[in-house]
């Protein structure tokens, strides 16, 4: 099979462009570099859409190797016909090669297996046949009491059992079914008596049914966790009437009495057998669908948290706040190491608000802080007042950081290495003010489904979950780039083409020899070859590097070219950098070749008229209605500033500066109806919302957007 022409018809992309990327995955490339520095070779394609290509090459090697199986497998059988094997070698999907292999799949004992030894094979072909015939004088000749079959019931029962079977293999009666388990199938939810108060959280589904292929999958996830909760019954199922309305226009021939006994042999294949089974195929399709876009939705929201504005190399004061044990305070360089740490106590018991204000002021001036970060958990807005009353001879600015995950990371083995001689709380400090400085440095280090983003995260597949994840959180570094001299074996294990064990190579050999002066040195590195220098080498930044292009994103593949452009225009790289106008005198077509195109050469312009740039925006301050510390504080109607902290299918959770985070429903977002959240909003995203309803008890609140202000 041309795999290439076949994804590229599908996806209507450019089949050499395909192609490309299947050889260029299977020499081990990963996305990161192929959409970055392959440009030529994918026709630009970027990383979802080469994720795409090799998403959709596994399937159908899947599907190609299951085909492999079932040949060998009916071959050795000794039933495979010419026939057969051209059906199987058409089929395209796994479905559709499992219900042609289902006749000759080996079965444990079943009521048709167990007929079949009994002899009753025979008539149950002649009954199905459907001609006038005396049905129970015929049985009679199938009496054997030595195989079992005593009376002419027992015969008729198994040959119907037969009959029941053979109707569930055929791949006819499958296809129409399933298609109509797809298109009218609908998902039944009730209560399991008893459970009404357990489950009152499901109280949505406790008689609910609705089409399967409409149901959506925040819908569909609660529901199966209902389910597996004990909570609640679920089946799927069309209209009984029209599934054996479609096996009888398929096996019904007749009006007679060997036809009444294939009608009942019929409904008693779909009750008994049909139904079940595409019940189970279609829960599988409805939750990998369900999961793939709870994936994608966790997935997106991690991406946007990781590229969040960074605050950058400043002198930063973290608070990790807290009431009976205090507030740990740590004050960080502008690196990221810690300078001093203590603890206050200026919330109840101690309410030792004059020490505390002494010691916040004292660190502040002593340490030049140029900023403090305090995390939104416990006592945080209450530590926030206390801050902002503080008399500082110049005042930091003062920023509310989402600790969602601190804790993990202050337990982690990571944050042991990192600081082996500091208690939990320490670490936790630290941690919040590093989320500051640069939230993709840090929150690499904790598992993202530790960090406060997406719906259902346990519910799904775990393998696809930690894969999709693990290639987001890759995408997010990358594209960004990583600083080969300060950053941590985390950051740089997911660089391109590193991993964790070339990652911890670095770091040792970093200790050894003092850091790096250029990308060429990282060959020096044990382990480190060829192949890991192609992929990572584009995305690694060397902050003090003497040659300008070891401090971009421009390849070392292609430094070749820009020492030609230097050359034509009698200057050295350096002057390029620095100087537009030298830049504008240059004609890329003079540069392209057999190797480089004008994709790579429009990239290298534009990274050298700023180098090493951060791609991620600038930080930008934001504060919480002084006014509003806690639920009680809220009314109905009120307008408040938040930020969106969390996207699901159904909404978006918003951070209002207290510690209950407001539910903004897709039906709230505006006057046009919304599907998809996330095309709407996005993760730290500023907003005005009204708010609609407050439930203080369940600690509830319902809000609506607003349109933003005028500037």
């Amino acid at each position: 099979m041309n795999f290439a022409k076949e994804i590229a018809n599908e996806l209507q992309l450019n089949e050499v462009n395909v192609s490309n990327v299947l050889d260029l995955l299977a020499e081990n490339a990963t996305i990161p570099f192929i959409a970055r520095y392959r440009k030529e070779a994918t026709g630009s394609m970027d990383e979802v859409l080469i994720t795409a290509i090799r998403d959709r090459f596994k399937q159908m090697m899947d599907v190609e190797n299951r085909r492999a199986v079932i040949l060998n497998s009916i071959h050795e059988q000794g039933k495979l016909s010419p026939e057969l094997k051209l059906k199987i070698d058409q089929a395209k999907t796994l479905p559709e090669l499992e219900d042609l292999y289902l006749p000759y799949k080996p079965k444990r004992r079943t009521k048709a297996s167990i007929a079949r030894q009994k002899g009753l094979e025979p008539l149950a072909n002649e009954i199905y046949k459907q001609r006038n015939i005396d049905i129970r004088k015929t049985a009679l000749a199938y009496i054997n009491p030595e195989k079992g079959v005593h009376t002419v019931e027992e015969a008729l029962e198994g040959a119907r059992d037969i009959i029941a079977e053979n109707i569930c293999e055929d791949e006819h009666t499958r296809s129409k079914l399933r298609k109509l388990f797809i298109n009218q199938g609908k998902i039944y939810s009730s209560v399991i008596k008893g459970k009404e108060d357990a489950g009152e959280k499901y109280s949505l589904y406790f008689d609910n049914n609705e089409l399967l292929k409409k149901a959506s999958s925040h819908r569909i996830l609660a529901m199966m966790r209902g389910e597996n909760e004990g909570c609640l019954k679920l089946k799927i199922a069309p209209d009984i009437n029209t599934a054996l309305d479609i096996m009888d226009n398929i096996h019904l021939k007749a009006d007679n009495d060997a036809a009444d006994e294939v009608a009942d042999a019929i409904e008693d294949s779909y009750q008994r057998l049909l139904q079940p089974q595409l019940e189970t195929e279609m829960r599988q399709r409805a939750k990998e669908k369900a999961d793939k876009y709870a994936i994608n939705i966790f997935s997106n929201n991690v991406r946007q948290l990781l590229l969040a504005p960074p605050l950058g190399e400043k002198v930063v004061m973290g608070i990790d706040p807290g009431f009976r044990t205090g507030c740990k305070v740590v004050v960080l360089d502008r690196h990221g190491n810690l300078l001093t740490h203590t603890a206050i106590y200026p919330h109840p018991p101690q309410i030792e608000v004059h020490q505390a204000n002494e010691i916040i002021r004292s660190l502040a001036a002593k340490y030049k802080v140029e900023a403090i970060a305090i995390g939104n958990g416990t006592a945080g807005r209450e530590t926030q007042n206390f801050i902002n009353h503080v008399n500082f001879e110049q005042k930091p600015i003062i920023v509310m950081v989402n600790e969602n995950g601190a804790s993990v990371y202050s337990a982690s083995e990571t944050a042991r290495e990192e600081f082996p001689d500091y208690d939990i709380t320490v670490r936790g400090a630290i941690s919040i003010a590093r989320r500051l400085m640069d939230p993709l440095s840090e929150l690499i280090k904790i598992d993202p489904k530790s960090i406060g983003v997406g719906q259902y995260q346990h519910d799904v597949n775990q393998k696809l979950l930690a894969e999709s994840l693990d290639e987001t959180v890759s995408s997010c570094v990358n594209a960004v780039g990583v600083e080969l001299n300060t950053a941590s074996k985390e950051l740089l294990s997911f660089v391109s083409g590193i991993g964790p064990a070339l990652a911890k190579n670095i770091v040792e050999h970093r200790k050894v020899h003092g850091g790096f002066h250029s990308k060429n040195e990282l060959k020096n590195v044990k382990r480190f070859g060829e192949k890991a220098f192609e992929q990572a080498a584009g995305f690694i930044r060397i902050a003090n590097a003497q040659n300008p292009l070891d401090r971009s994103a421009v390849h070392p593949e292609s430094y070749h070219v820009v020492e030609k452009m230097a050359q034509q225009q009698h200057c050295s790289i350096f002057d390029l950098v620095n100087h537009a106008e030298l830049r504008e005198k240059i004609h890329l077509s003079d540069f392209v070749s057999d190797k480089i195109g004008m994709p790579t050469l429009t990239d290298i312009m534009k990274e050298l008229s700023k180098p090493g740039r951060d791609p991620r925006e600038k930080f930008d301050l934001f504060e919480f209605d002084k006014n509003i510390h806690d639920i009680q504080d809220l009314k109905i109607g009120m307008e408040l500033q938040g930020v969106v902290v969390n996207i699901a299918a159904f909404g978006c959770f918003v951070d209002l500066g207290i510690h209950t985070d407001g539910l903004l429903h897709k039906s709230r977002m505006g006057t046009k109806h919304v599907n998809d959240p996330a095309k709407i909003l996005k993760i730290n995203q500023k907003i005005r919302v009204r708010v609609d309803d407050i439930d203080i008890r369940r600690k509830r609140i319902s809000l609506s957007l607003l349109p933003l202000k005028e500037e």
